[in-house]
């Protein structure tokens, strides 16, 4: 044999597909699922057929196929099979495996959360109006999605003030004796003790039941004639109060940037491609109702064309979550028929998958499409920025490479009770919250306010668990849920990169950057002192611009432990923040609440909104603003 005839026989690729002819032999010619795994028994790709043995030969021919498949054929070792009765069963199948899996050459949805909505329930005679996320386990109606949690709280806030409904769980409902403060703002009628009738009462969660089922118009006529009626009987204060009514539904109403009064319930998910990335943007139209719209970028690989990452992105968005009963796509797909087939059978009911090409749905479209573009563009240049800082702190710590994954550490706690540390995390694509921890302080020796005894718990207990759930450091890979870090950063100074080095000391870790973020005299920010093993402490020109990429670095942390403890401290007391604040009372709070609807609303709200509330001084407005600006 000639050595360019060998050498080509000994391909990789040839390697590969001699692996994938073994599995002809005895591989049906039935629907199914295969599993493409390297060397390492990881998952290569997850792939779905009509006819197994007919779209796994595909892969043992060179001619014709992508860069991609050849590599992926290359590093094949070892497949596996699943037969199914179907193929709309092994698509199903297949969307769950590569949603379980995330194989490394398979379009894969990122960022998979459940987004809220707003259920009226349907367990108690008395029915209560909330926020709901994740399994509908509990009876009653369910209205959404909406986009963000931002977007129905915003909605919930406007929406009580239109609808007085009673928010409270039942276990407080049933424990009181007097109105709460809800009622004397006018976002609840009181029905825990009485102040409204059941039959009253009952007419209001219709009222709400058929304004979240797009029935507005019909509700405001019927407030605008109560109005009348009131004013008529010279009944001025329930005159007021529909009036107020009105002017909440006007203001939902005016957030719906787009209306479609035809549609009844539709997902419209646009995409847009540049520089090898892909933004998906979908939007949820409700009752003719616009509740928002969510950004997604899957990861894939650059020769991907839009077609194949749309289908994939629905077999993987709606493998756990209910389909609408329709779907308007920016792009036609190779297999919408299969696809909706597949939603239709998840979903119990009729699924329909269309490409307008003409009227007000394209116009949605071409809106969707625009939004698309649009975030992406943000993205890449964030990207880019997010990159070139990395890079600078690679030169500034010393690095080998720039970090692909920074972790952040701080504690947090008020005289030692209610002790936590935080861990955030950063990378290429910015601040990776899903990859935030908390750690509540187990051990009990610990003296009150022992920051240095609450790092050594932390980081032994993170690494501890890291080095037994991945000691490769092969990352996802190996089925951890973790990853490992390049550089941690501690809000502190010398003494706590000492504990911290001698945890990893302890644990025979060696490779990751440490260095302790401090802040200056008199903790002022601009003036921050970095510390690191074997080097003098230092520090960096005020206006330097990796200076303020590391101090972003370091407020994030501190927020998110902040937060965390007095999430922790408010469960344990049951208070409010605005409760903390000293000089505020009952008689202030109710006014701060009556005028910026929420705890939360207090907390943004500028010193001039402050300064507007009746009984809060231009003095306190300031104190309250610094309040919250500080445990930021």
């Amino acid at each position: 044999m000639k050595e360019s005839e060998k050498s080509r026989h000994e391909s990789p690729f040839n390697t590969g597909a001699s692996v994938i002819e073994e599995f002809l032999k005895t591989l049906p010619s039935s629907p199914g699922v295969y599993r493409m795994i390297d060397v390492d028994e990881q998952i290569l790709y997850v792939g779905k057929a009509k006819n197994l043995k007919k779209r796994v030969t595909s892969y043992t021919k060179s001619h014709g196929q992508s860069t991609r498949i050849m590599r992926m054929v290359s590093l094949t070792h070892a497949m596996e099979f699943v037969s199914t009765h179907t193929e709309v069963e092994a698509l199903l199948l297949e969307a769950n495996l590569i949603k379980k899996l995330k194989p490394r050459y398979n379009i894969i949805l990122r960022d998979d959360k459940s987004f809220p909505y707003i259920l009226i329930t349907g367990d108690h005679d008395w029915p209560q109006i909330t926020k709901h996320r994740g399994g509908r386990s509990r009876k009653g109606e369910y209205f959404g999605p909406f986009a963000s949690a931002g977007a129905v709280n915003e909605t919930l806030a406007t929406f009580q003030r239109l609808f007085p409904l009673r928010s409270c769980s039942d276990s407080d409902f049933q424990t009181r004796t007097r109105p709460c403060l809800q009622y004397q703002i006018k976002r609840c009628s009181a029905p825990c003790v009485g102040r409204i009738t059941p039959n009253d009462y009952n007419d209001v969660v219709q009222e709400a039941r058929a304004f979240l089922s797009g029935k507005s118009h019909a509700i405001q006529k019927k407030l605008a004639d109560k109005m009348q009626r009131a004013s008529d009987a010279l009944d001025f204060e329930q005159a007021a109060v529909l009036r107020d009514r009105l002017k909440a539904m006007a203001h939902i109403q005016s957030k719906q940037s787009i209306n479609l009064s035809s549609t009844d319930e539709v997902d419209v998910i646009a995409a847009h491609q540049e520089g090898g990335q892909t933004c998906v943007q979908i939007f949820f139209i409700r009752s003719g109702q616009n509740l928002g719209n969510h950004a997604h970028y899957p990861s894939h690989n650059k020769e991907e064309g839009l077609s194949d990452i749309l289908s994939a992105f629905i077999g993987q968005f709606y493998d756990s979550r209910p389909a609408p009963k329709q779907i308007w796509v920016s792009h036609g797909l190779a297999e919408v028929d299969l696809i909706s087939e597949a939603l239709s059978i998840a979903s119990n009911k009729k699924i329909e998958i269309l490409t307008p090409k003409r009227g007000p749905k394209k116009e949605m479209l071409d809106h969707a499409i625009l939004n698309a573009k649009g975030a992406l563009s943000r993205k890449l240049a964030e990207k880019a920025s997010q990159r070139k800082h990395l890079a600078a702190v690679a030169t500034l710590f010393e690095m080998k490479e720039p970090p692909t994954r920074i972790e952040v550490y701080d504690n947090s706690h008020i005289s030692g009770s209610h002790q936590v540390g935080a861990m955030i995390v950063a990378g290429p694509d910015g601040f990776e919250k899903k990859s935030y921890r908390k750690f509540n302080i187990k051990d009990d020796k610990l003296s009150p306010g022992d920051d240095y005894g609450m790092m050594r718990e932390v980081l032994t207990r993170r690494f501890t668990r890291l080095k037994k759930e991945d000691p490769d450091r092969v990352g996802a890979a190996s089925g951890s849920r973790e990853q490992w870090p390049n550089l941690i950063l501690i809000d502190g100074g010398q003494g706590q990169l000492s504990t911290v080095e001698k945890v990893f000391s302890d644990l025979e870790i060696t490779d990751v950057t440490l260095v302790g973020i401090a802040k200056g005299p008199d903790r002022n920010a601009g003036r921050e002192r970095f510390f690191m093993t074997g080097k003098a402490p230092f520090s960096l020109p005020e206006k330097d611009a990796t200076l303020y990429f590391l101090q972003r670095l370091r407020d994030e942390v501190h927020h998110f432990a902040i937060t965390t403890h007095r999430a922790k401290r408010s469960k344990a007391i049951g208070k409010s923040p605005l409760d903390e604040i000293p000089g505020i009372g009952g008689k202030r709070k109710k006014a701060l609440l009556n005028r910026l609807g929420s705890a939360k609303g207090v907390e943004s709200a500028a010193l001039a909104d402050l300064e507007d509330v009746d009984g809060i001084s231009k003095a306190l407005a300031k104190s309250i603003f610094e309040f919250f600006r500080e445990e930021r």
